[in-house]
């Protein structure tokens, strides 16, 4: 069966090379935001003849074909996520490095209330938050 990465690949028309549905597999899956060294060794573990320049290309190929998206989380490593078609933002944790997905429809009406009153129309936009735990919350260890 089909990763949702690979079926979109697919769709779009791009050869589908195994390694590349390794690749693909392994992003389909991540729920942390590998970045491409992540991504390799976990592409590895599967199949230990796909090199880091493998990985490079097809990450790159992928990207440009809008079914991944680069992500900065400010330290120093582009990150990656399966492009969709539900819109979210990101927290994340400065302590252990975890990235937090959510959606707030009171946060998407204030950011298109700023733009139409500075008179623009919105066509996108991309936001991060990045926190720390609060004391005694389960989060930070309390129970």
């Amino acid at each position: 069966m089909l990763s949702r990465l690979e079926q979109i690949c697919v769709e779009k028309g791009l050869k589908m090379t195994e390694q590349r549905r390794v690749i693909s597999r392994v992003l389909s899956v991540a729920t942390d935001h590998p970045d491409v060294e992540q991504v390799f060794k976990r592409a590895a573990d599967i199949d230990d003849r796909i090199s880091i320049a493998t990985v490079y290309r097809t990450v790159r190929l992928l990207e440009d074909a809008g079914v991944i998206e680069r992500l900065d989380f400010g330290d120093g490593r582009a990150r990656f996520e399966e492009a969709r078609d539900e819109h979210h933002h990101h927290l994340i944790d400065v302590q252990s490095g975890e990235v937090v997905e959510f959606n707030c429809d009171e946060l998407e009406a204030i950011k298109q209330r700023i733009a139409g009153e500075l008179g623009y129309e919105l066509l996108g936009h991309r936001l991060e938050l990045y926190g720390v735990p609060l004391e005694g919350s389960a989060r930070h260890g309390a129970k």
